[in-house]
Order: structure tokens, then sequence, then C-alpha cells
């Protein structure tokens, strides 16, 4: 997992609350279990304008000119602005999953549905929660200016604008700790390996048994 420090990007704002996992990436693309090829169909029925189905070419489908992922101005945006209950609906990971190979590290929204806020963090993306007041005005600088960006500092737990406002945000130490050094649920148990190795060694002196191949 890619380590989460100090992110500086475009804001693309998604100017709805109750934006459900279905709606993220819908049903219809589940059917892998790979953490990859997501991307691409990230808010599916908004940017496009017919119905999405695995394995088409996207490149030739009707876009939506009036979402926002289809406008010049927010290309290449790595933050995403929402509103509140952000991530509800279904528990899929793929949703989170979507949202980071398009490009998204972060999410800042008033509020989360608790299994995407979970998700996310196992997933290398930074949900940031802020005070509404504090997006509202966040919504009107970046539709005010082409272009906007935010810097998120994980380390200092803080969100600056450009024009130097800076807002603070909370998160649970071990998630943070996880993001800084890039640590998935594999990880950190990677980091015990010494450990695990030693117990099989010595499992396998005193009860040998335990690894004997099991015949039918």
């Amino acid at each position: 997992m890619k380590a989460y420090t100090i992110e500086q990007g475009i804001v693309a704002p998604l100017d709805r609350a109750n934006v459900d996992t279905d709606l993220i990436i819908p049903k219809q693309f589940l059917k892998s279990i790979k953490r990859t090829g997501f991307g691409e169909n990230l808010f599916d029925e908004l940017r496009y304008l017919d119905e999405g189905y695995p394995g088409q070419d996207n490149s030739v489908r009707p876009i939506n000119p009036d979402f926002i992922l289809n406008q010049p101005r927010y290309a290449g945006a790595s933050v995403l602005l929402a509103r509140a209950n952000f991530g509800c609906g279904s528990s899929r990971e793929h949703a989170p999953w979507a949202l980071e190979e398009y490009g998204f590290r972060t999410v800042i929204a008033p509020s989360y549905a608790d299994i995407f806020f979970n998700n996310s963090f196992k997933n290398g993306m930074l949900p940031v929660i802020l005070a509404e007041d504090i997006v509202d005005q966040l919504f009107k600088e970046c539709a005010a200016t082409e272009g906007y960006q935010l810097t998120i500092n994980l380390e200092a737990q803080e969100v600056r604008t450009s024009q130097g406002d800076a807002f603070k945000f909370e998160v649970d130490p071990f998630r943070k700790h996880c993001l800084l050094n890039g640590l998935d649920d594999i990880g950190l148990t990677l980091q015990a390996s010494e450990d695990i190795c030693a117990y099989e060694t010595k499992t396998k002196q005193s009860r040998p048994w335990v690894f004997q191949e099991i015949r039918g």
C-alpha cells in the first residue's frame, strides 16, 4: 500500500449528500475480486449517458458533459469534496478501490458511512471529516476558482487552502500510523514475519505431526 504523507491536488466537488456505494461503483461491475479495473467505471451512472456493463469500450460511450469528472477544469483531481453520509449503502470494498484507482487519495466530507470509512483506511485512502460550514466554504471556493487545490498533511492532521486557511481534522492514531507507513493488513502481519517463522520452527520441533501431509 502506498504511504500517505502530504497530498496536494485539484479538488473535484460532488455536491450531493447520501452518495451510496452503488453510485460510486454500480453492482454490475462487482464480478471481479481484484483491486484493479474499477477506476474507469467510477460513478458510471453519472459519467455516462448509457447503461454500463463490464468489458465494454468506455472510449466510445456517450459522456454526460454536466458531470464534474467529465469537465476539463477537474481533470487530474485527487481530492473529492462531498456532502454528508458519503459511502452509505452496501459494504462493498470495491468503492474505495474504484476511487483510489481513478486517482482520489482523499475524500473530504462532513460524515461517512462507517463501513466505507473503515474500508478507505485499509486501502490507502484518507477520509477527512470537516464541519459542514467548512465544507460549505470549500465548495464555494472550489466553484469560484478553476484549478482549486488543497493540501492535506496527515502528520499535522491539517487541510490547507492556497489562501492559507488551515483546518484541523481528527484521525485515529493507529490508522494514521498505518497510512503514514503504507501498511495494510498484510503489511502489518509481515512486520511480525520473524516471530511467525520462529513460532513455526518451534512448533515443527514440539508438534511435528501438525505439519505432516494429510492423506485421504
